[in-house]
């Protein structure tokens, strides 16, 4: 080709873009060059005039760019990296075809900065052109009005200069010529009426939006904004994505940018089944692109609550305490059969709850006095409780509460036995952990006359908040709850768990249990997520009954499956969701159909085993324990042998036996299911031929772990450090087995049964699955 010729690829590199970008340049923009011919390769450019327009594009967009996002970054003192994801975020948009079924994704995780994020995005679209923005925000007026309220402070600057215009869609007044000749941000709801009313506001009220370039922002993108049905067969979109679809036929040019925490968004798009090694899988459908967000020093998130509260050097190791079946079904409603409020400090049905007050009170002063030796200024702190949505239950659980909190007012003014004692058990809890994070440690002297004085004082708030109007009227200028008092604690329903921000939040009794449990559901529950300080954490304490929180724990490993699988790279191969059908064979299931509290996230070389259980009894279980003894022994002998190579059945069999023998006091909470899918999954899906149906065998006896670990945690550590190590050494291509035969010692916990514990040990070239042990029956 003539050297003053080029090509889209050529134009491509010069710009440094991709060539579709360049391709959609030629849509957007009337004055990019014509070609100079046509052929079957491509469209052909003189080369001087693709210069001069590249040059002109880029002084337009480094003279805008000094203006609205140069001057919010500026503002908000953005880091380097926010800066480089913003800048990329919004320059793909500009040079993508985005859509609502193909859409760019801001990926971040919760709380960790994600509205920063794309209002950043938005500014910097500004300067790139876009004159309207819809931010779509979940359903709740709260929260609307925090993200309202949050757009109007990080954009003051500009709408005091008549730049931009910020409104909630639902309160949008008479606009003047002058005012839409600004930028304008509206914030709407997913809600059917808001989306008419913006329908309505661009297609009859202001047609003069339909010629403006329009970014719609879903903020929390998740099930309500992904919503697919099924009607007569086919799929097609729900109501609040076809009212988006509308809207962006009705205005000239339009993007799409979908904003979550939950990377299961990536995957909820139905798509046909595809087959690899033999065995048909659901792959899912990516988005046009995927920006993720950079995480800052000090967030905290799952890996801290779920990961390191398993190490007993670790503040996270004392983090979460148990709340028995019992008191959360006596918090439900009054019944003085199970609890005599006058009796409350002694009650045993309300013991955690009790004790999680005067904890959060000595969590609360330590940090206070803390604060005062670094001659800082004391902070305020708050308590979430939530465990129930009926209403009639929160009046019931601030009603406890309230005498909760007055009972500790009478009897630390009288300085009571009672009282040193819950006073001492706090104290004594949260000192581990204190000391743990090398945090100052306030003398129990100082700290019990600091809560006495807090006490007495009335410096402890109970506030029930049930509707939209009481958050209203709890908001701050920040749009954050407000906390009046130095300690604060917030009782309440949904209404609390749905992005509406806490500060200080130090203690959360959570004990909601959901037929269903979804993933941004669960983990937005999760509201200590965030920048946190160590010296808060040491502090920090989270209450709920064993089954929620081993949910919340499978969620957390779902979470990071996913993300893992994108961020390297993985996520071009897909993640596989799998389950078994009414014969037993494993087949595809659509991440659609998931319920969170039946699935099993199956990750390269991370070990699955079962934790929590207990054993049958002896008379019940010698006889299926010989049959296994005689099977691993007809299979590799006796002594602690391996890893063997043996058949993927083989595998199945022993562990299948191994499960025989193992009980657990709720269903979702024994894995056998998915561990067996698992084990065959990842034996038949190998990439080495010669290895498909294997599986490696590595068995141990006469191993005596305990049932339960320090702080009546279960054990999950059957095997040790030197068989875990060869394990994964081995796991290359095909799943490990490890069978560890426990002698079963009713001083250890168990029932004077031995029994093997099966431990499952994925290869390190197998791709990220999740199974579902259950789905919904509706379709």
């Amino acid at each position: 080709m003539d050297s003053d010729l080029i090509g889209l690829h050529e134009i491509a590199m010069a710009a440094g873009v991709t060539p579709s970008a360049v391709v959609n340049w030629r849509k957007r923009f009337v004055d990019f060059p014509s070609p100079v011919v046509e052929l079957k390769s491509g469209p052909v450019f003189r080369a001087v005039q693709i210069y001069a327009w590249l040059e002109k594009r880029q002084r337009k967009e480094l003279g805008s760019a000094t203006r609205l996002y140069d001057q919010l970054a500026a503002k908000r003192n953005d880091d380097a990296s926010l800066i480089s994801k913003i800048e990329e975020a919004a320059h793909k948009l500009a040079d993508e075809n985005t859509s609502v079924r193909s859409p760019g994704m801001l990926l971040g995780k919760i709380q960790s900065g994600k509205t920063r994020a794309f209002l950043g995005i938005i500014a910097r679209c500004f300067d790139l052109g876009y004159e309207l923005a819809v931010v779509l925000t979940k359903g709740t007026t709260s929260l609307a009005r925090q993200t309202l309220m949050r757009i109007k402070k990080d954009f003051a600057d500009f709408i005091q200069t008549d730049e931009v215009q910020v409104y909630d869609v639902m309160s949008l007044p008479n606009l003047t010529p002058y005012e839409l000749n600004q930028k304008l941000i509206l914030v709407v709801k997913k809600e059917d009426d808001n989306m008419s009313r913006l329908i309505e506001s661009v297609e009859v009220k202001y047609p003069v939006l339909k010629n403006k370039r329009l970014l719609i922002v879903d903020d929390e993108a998740d099930f309500t904004s992904v919503s697919y049905k099924k009607k007569d067969g086919v799929v097609g979109v729900g109501k609040i994505y076809g009212q988006i679809d509308y809207l962006r036929n009705l205005v000239e040019k339009s993007d799409f940018l979908q904003v979550t925490a939950t990377p299961y968004a990536l995957y909820l798009q139905p798509e046909e089944g595809i087959v690899e090694a033999g065995v048909q899988l659901f792959k899912p459908l990516r988005p046009k692109f995927t920006v993720v967000l950079p995480v800052h020093d000090s967030y905290v998130g799952g890996d801290y609550y779920f990961e390191k509260s398993t190490e007993p050097d670790s503040p996270a190791y004392y983090f979460y305490r148990e709340v028995p079946l019992e008191e959360r079904e006596a918090l439900k409603k009054e019944d003085r059969r199970r609890i005599k409020i006058e009796n409350v400090l002694t009650e045993k049905r309300v013991a955690v709850l009790r004790d999680a007050v005067l904890t959060f009170m000595v969590g609360g002063t330590v940090r206070r006095l803390q604060s005062m030796s670094n001659k800082e200024r004391p902070q305020k702190y708050s308590f979430l409780f939530h465990t129930e949505q009926a209403r009639s239950s929160h009046d019931w659980q601030e009603e406890i509460a309230t005498a909760i909190r007055d009972g500790l007012v009478s009897e630390a003014a009288e300085d009571s036995p009672l009282f040193n004692e819950i006073m001492l058990r706090a104290f004594s809890d949260l000192k581990r952990s204190i000391q743990l994070a090398d945090s100052l440690t306030p003398s129990f002297e100082d700290v019990k006359g600091e809560v006495v004085r807090a006490l007495v004082e009335g410096q402890m708030m109970i506030t029930k908040v049930n509707s939209d109007k009481d958050v209203e009227e709890l908001l701050d200028e920040d749009g954050q709850l407000k906390l009046r008092t130095p300690f604060n604690i917030f009782i309440g329903g949904q209404i609390l768990d749905r992005g509406i921000t806490i500060r200080n939040l130090i203690v959360f009794y959570y004990g909601r249990s959901p037929k269903r449990f979804q993933q941004d559901t669960v983990l937005q529950h999760s509201r200590m997520y965030g920048a946190r300080s160590m010296a808060d954490l040491a502090v920090t304490r989270f209450y709920a009954p064993q089954h929620v929180y081993q949910v919340m724990r499978k969620i957390h490993a779902f979470d990071v499956a996913l993300r893992e699988a994108f961020e390297s790279g993985a996520h071009d191969r897909g993640v596989y969701f799998i389950q078994k059908d009414a014969r037993g064979v494993v087949v595809p299931c659509s991440p659609n159909k998931l319920m969170f509290s039946e699935v099993t996230s199956v990750r390269p070389g991370r070990r699955m085993l079962p934790v929590g259980f207990q054993t049958v009894s002896k008379t019940a279980g010698a006889k299926r324990l010989a049959s296994l003894d005689a099977r691993v022994r007809e299979l590799v002998g006796d002594g602690n042998i391996g890893p063997v190579l043996v058949g993927v059945q083989d595998a199945a069999e022993l562990l299948g036996l191994a499960y025989e023998n193992l009980e657990f006091e709720r269903a979702e909470e024994d894995p056998r299911k998915a561990h067996a899918a698992a084990l065959e999954h990842l034996s038949r899906t190998c990439k080495d031929s010669e290895m498909v149906g294997k599986v490696w065998l590595l068995v141990s006896r006469d191993r005596d772990v305990a049932r339960y670990r320090e702080e009546g945690r279960f054990s999950n550590a059957p095997d040790t450090k030197q068989q875990t190590e060869l394990a994964l050494a081995k796991a290359e291509h095909v799943p490990v087995l490890m069978l560890l035969r426990q002698n079963g010692d009713e001083k250890r916990g168990w029932r004077n049964l031995p029994f093997w514990w099966p431990v499952i040990v994925p290869p390190k070239t197998a791709v990220t699955s999740i199974f579902a042990s259950d789905v919904p029956s509706r379709s």
